[in-house]
């Protein structure tokens, strides 16, 4: 299972892959991060695209077109926010359903490759190694039902961010 998995430092609007998932909000509206890059390089046709779609729940995973991006597709999920005072188990269960359900929909449109970003360890406020481990327990659990997924990248902004995930693996190989 390890080796479907990859983890790159670099930028995921850049990425050639089947589809990339976009860390949006619940609404769908053009934000900052991961969603500024990926809509700055698709072009001002997935703002359109995307402003006729109902929202998001947390958790809910929505395909589009790539439109200019080198990837074919975008998967838009929505994280829970991350608020230490809220149920952990539930926000943890709503982090995993973004990654469970990017798969399952990236399986069923028969798409191999999938990259994903630090979903949530942005504005959201997710810390790194509670969002990495949740990424990778759920992506784990994923793989084993959808088959068709051949290739996991983690796309991390940064060092900081790659080394949980770095660590994670190694230490389970």
């Amino acid at each position: 299972m390890a080796g479907r998995f990859q983890i790159i430092v670099g930028r995921i609007e850049t990425l050639a892959l089947d589809v990339v998932v976009n860390a949006a909000n619940r609404r769908l509206l053009p934000g900052a991060g991961v969603d500024g890059a990926l809509r700055t390089a698709a072009g001002p046709e997935l703002t359109r695209h995307t402003s006729g779609m109902p929202p998001l729940d947390v958790g809910e995973a929505v395909l589009t077109p790539g439109f200019r991006l080198p990837a074919r597709y975008i998967i838009h999920t929505a994280a829970p926010i991350f608020n230490a005072g809220d149920n952990e188990r539930v926000l943890i269960a709503g982090l995993a359903r973004c990654y469970a359900s990017s798969l399952a929909l990236a399986s069923a449109h028969d798409l191999a490759s999938i990259a994903f970003p630090c979903l949530g360890t942005g504005a959201f406020g997710w810390p790194r190694a509670l969002a990495c481990e949740t990424a990778l327990g759920a992506c784990r659990a994923a793989q084993l039902l959808e088959s068709c997924v051949q290739r996991v990248v983690f796309c991390c902004f940064s060092e900081a961010d790659a080394a949980p995930y770095r660590e994670a693996l190694v230490s389970r190989i």
